[in-house]
């Protein structure tokens, strides 16, 4: 006759389908009872309540496979130490919204979730982090708490391929084995990217610095006409037209500046987010001469556009490279006009170190150019090679700091080429769409 620990032993041998119905038993018999009562009432039909009753059973039985050996009454943690440790540390990991990683006492990765692949793609399990991480701060801290079992936090900057601040959170972590007294001495690192908090902090202050700067000029001249219409001019008519005249283009300029400075620091705060919506450059270009019309007939400037009739695409954002365009272009009427002609052409091009095509848009004046010493800051914010002059025409010294950003948030390129007495001409690239690169792959 079989013992009593036999007969609690027989039904659990880990696999068997005895075992699984042993276990499952109550699961069956309950969805039995509610499947057949849903069948009685006449909420399923026959064929409908088996159905239902077989998924249940396949889920219940199938289940089973994954449930530690009651049988043998081990502990979860026995189960958890029978080989499966990494892949549950893999598991609890996997669906944390930081890059995460667990390292051994040597530095070696151990378990890694998909974000930490995304910020670092050079990692590899059963390798050395050290390889992966070239940040010398994050990976002393780590080698620290892998020395002393006590917890970190270090914050750390990577400049390629765009500036990036993080910090890491290291902390130690001690499993014990179910048989020995055998520890394994792990080290888990949690990244959080600080760079939208950066940012903003950086756009903070460099807004405030720029516009108490460049708002100085405009305001003082409006409180010195407001005190001279206040006294001596106050009964000036003829005075007090012309001065109001000043005060109100005074006005319009600070206003001009704000939005700049407000469209310079959205387009900062999201330089690292590549636009995607598929914008037709010609179409843009047409809306942007149309635009300017007005502006070219007052400068008696002719306006002449060299584009193909067929669409020419790209990846990115309608309305900041209408801005883009806007801004060379009115350029290219107030410093150019002198030559009477601005020339946009726009087609496609071979792409750098690729076979893919990019689009390039050049728009070139003919006016009195710019001396080779000013090329390479013009795109600096308030940078003037005229202070005067720029002025005078209403420029608020942002307009090719607006371009430069934008571009570089389309992953595009401005090139300056000019020579005094020969006009300028400024060529922006755009990279293709992500159809039109598949498609010249295939082509190779």
């Amino acid at each position: 006759m079989a013992s009593e620990g036999d007969r609690l032993d027989a039904p659990s041998v880990h696999g068997s389908w005895s075992a699984r119905l042993y276990r499952a038993r109550l699961v069956l018999i309950a969805a039995g009872i509610v499947f057949a009562a849903l069948a009685a009432i006449d909420a399923l039909s026959l064929l409908q309540a088996s159905i239902g009753y077989l998924v249940v059973a396949a889920v219940a039985l199938a289940g089973e496979e994954i449930v530690p050996p009651r049988g043998e009454m081990a502990s979860v943690r026995e189960w958890t130490h029978a080989g499966n440790t990494d892949q549950l540390i893999e598991s609890v990991i996997a669906g944390l919204p930081d890059p995460v990683l667990v390292l051994d006492r040597e530095g070696i990765v151990m378990a890694l979730n998909a974000r930490a692949v995304a910020f670092a793609p050079a990692l590899r399990r059963a390798e050395p982090a050290s390889i992966a991480l070239r940040m010398p701060e994050l990976v002393e801290a780590i080698r620290s708490v892998a020395a002393r079992g006590e917890p970190q936090r270090v914050e750390f900057a990577e400049r390629v391929p765009v500036d990036r601040w993080c910090e890491a959170f290291m902390t130690p972590i001690m499993l014990t084995g179910p048989t020995t007294d055998r520890r394994r001495d792990l080290v888990m690192v949690t990244i959080h990217d600080l760079t939208p908090l950066r940012r903003v902090e950086e756009m903070r202050a460099d807004f405030v610095a720029n516009a108490s700067h460049e708002l100085r000029t405009p305001l003082a001249s409006l409180s010195g006409f407001i005190e001279t219409l206040q006294g001596r001019a106050r009964d000036d008519s003829a005075a007090r037209e012309r001065f109001l005249a000043i005060m109100k283009e005074q006005a319009t300029r600070m206003a001009r500046l704000i939005d700049d400075l407000l469209s310079l620091s959205r387009i900062e705060l999201n330089v690292h987010v590549r636009p995607q919506t598929a914008v037709d450059l010609v179409a843009v270009l047409r809306q942007v001469a149309d635009s300017l019309q007005m502006l070219a007939r007052d400068r008696g400037v002719e306006i002449a556009i060299a584009a193909p009739d067929t669409p020419l695409v790209v990846p990115g954002d309608r309305d900041e490279l209408i801005r883009v365009f806007e801004n060379l272009v009115e350029n290219a009427l107030k410093y150019g006009a002198s030559g009477k002609c601005v020339d946009i052409t726009l087609a496609p091009v071979a792409g750098a170190g690729s076979a893919a095509k990019e689009v390039a848009v050049a728009i070139r004046d003919r006016g009195p150019g710019i001396a080779p010493e000013h090329l390479p800051r013009l795109t600096e914010r308030f940078y003037r090679v005229d202070v005067v002059e720029s002025r005078a025409q209403g420029g608020t010294g942002l307009g090719l700091a607006l371009v430069k950003h934008i571009l570089a948030r389309h992953h595009g390129r401005l090139a300056i080429e000019s020579e005094p007495g020969h006009g300028a001409t400024f060529t922006v690239r755009l990279p293709p769409s992500l159809d039109e690169t598949v498609i010249n792959d295939n082509l190779r």
